[in-house]
């Protein structure tokens, strides 16, 4: 390990202490939720996050996307996680997530062999936010202590997934900025989770409009693009193409210099770098990899408390995809 990452370490943990010693918006969540009723968690919970990024470097991103997800639409309650049936529309299918978010699979082997140690212990929001920092570390970027001790919902909403509270690709930085604080996170939050987009990929339909009828975008850059994204809607519409195209599955700063270069893939990346409020965080962001690293560990602590279920609240699922 490198001085640099050492110091980068040093850091993150530094401020996760700190916010877990200050923090009360969900006082009820504590690191050490499982240590006596389910030791082997964390475990096993890296073991399959591991083999699932062994398999599909891209699951990485997908499986911290999907934590975001869960969390800005009724709180991390997994609420995401319920499959639709004849009688029951959740999330998974609303515009945000339809045929884009994935991972289900990955959370529901995590916790099929979770509940072989520890029946109806530990809830299927709990694991999606420890595989979303898993995820992380994996790629290449900052750990951070998971407060745990989330209890699962018995529903989720179609409407709240469709109705803005998920940034689209095509938002508009006040619209961002807006989303983040109506959950309770600040602008540089919202910058440094952002960042998240220095991995993953996305579908030709999210940029389309970016490539061809945008003018703050480097030729060159949207030329590439365009090769994989044809004009016309209909055409190759679930094609992907990398978010960073540098280093898509290395989780660092590069997203910044993109957005700096004009290289930013989605509007609402490139927003964040256009001559507005959020210019000067690109910048230090760009400069400071480790700064970027110690504010999304920040960011994604604060995150994990949005409206979390605890005590006798909702239930503890023995089947992500369905209510007990």
């Amino acid at each position: 390990m490198t001085s640099a990452a050492s110091s980068s370490t040093v850091i993150v943990m530094f401020v996760v202490v700190f916010i877990l010693l200050t923090g009360n918006s969900s006082a009820k969540l504590s690191t050490t939720f499982y240590s006596k009723s389910c030791p082997r968690l964390l475990n096993i919970v890296k073991s399959g996050v591991r083999a699932a990024v062994a398999k599909e470097k891209r699951m990485g991103a997908s499986l911290l996307r999907l934590f975001f997800h869960d969390c800005f639409v009724q709180g991390c309650d997994g609420s995401i996680l319920l499959d639709d049936t004849p009688s029951f529309r959740g999330e998974q299918t609303a515009l945000p997530n339809n045929n884009s978010a994935r991972g289900y699979n990955i959370i529901d082997n995590i916790k099929t062999k979770v509940e072989k140690v520890c029946p109806s212990i530990v809830s299927c929001a709990d694991i999606l936010a420890i595989a979303a920092r898993d995820s992380t570390l994996l790629l290449g970027g900052p750990s951070w202590e998971v407060k745990l001790g989330r209890r699962d919902s018995r529903t989720a909403s179609f409407a709240r997934a469709n109705d803005g509270r998920l940034p689209l690709a095509t938002s508009s930085l006040g619209n961002l900025i807006n989303r983040f604080k109506v959950v309770g996170l600040s602008t540089k939050d919202m910058v440094a989770l952002s960042g998240s987009h220095t991995i993953g990929q996305a579908s030709c339909v999210t940029f389309r409009t970016r490539i061809y009828n945008e003018s703050n975008i480097d030729a060159s850059f949207a030329k590439v693009r365009q090769g994989r994204c044809p004009r016309n809607r209909g055409s190759g519409d679930s094609n992907l193409v990398p978010l960073d195209p540098k280093t898509p599955n290395f989780f660092e700063n590069n997203y910044y210099k993109n957005l700096i270069n004009k290289k930013g893939l989605l509007h609402s990346d490139q927003v964040l770098y256009n001559g507005g409020s959020t210019d000067y965080l690109v910048k230090i962001y760009s400069k400071k990899p480790s700064k970027f690293k110690y504010d999304f560990a920040v960011a994604m602590i604060k995150m994990g408390d949005i409206s979390s279920l605890t005590g006798s609240k909702g239930e503890i699922r023995k089947k992500c995809g369905r209510v007990n």
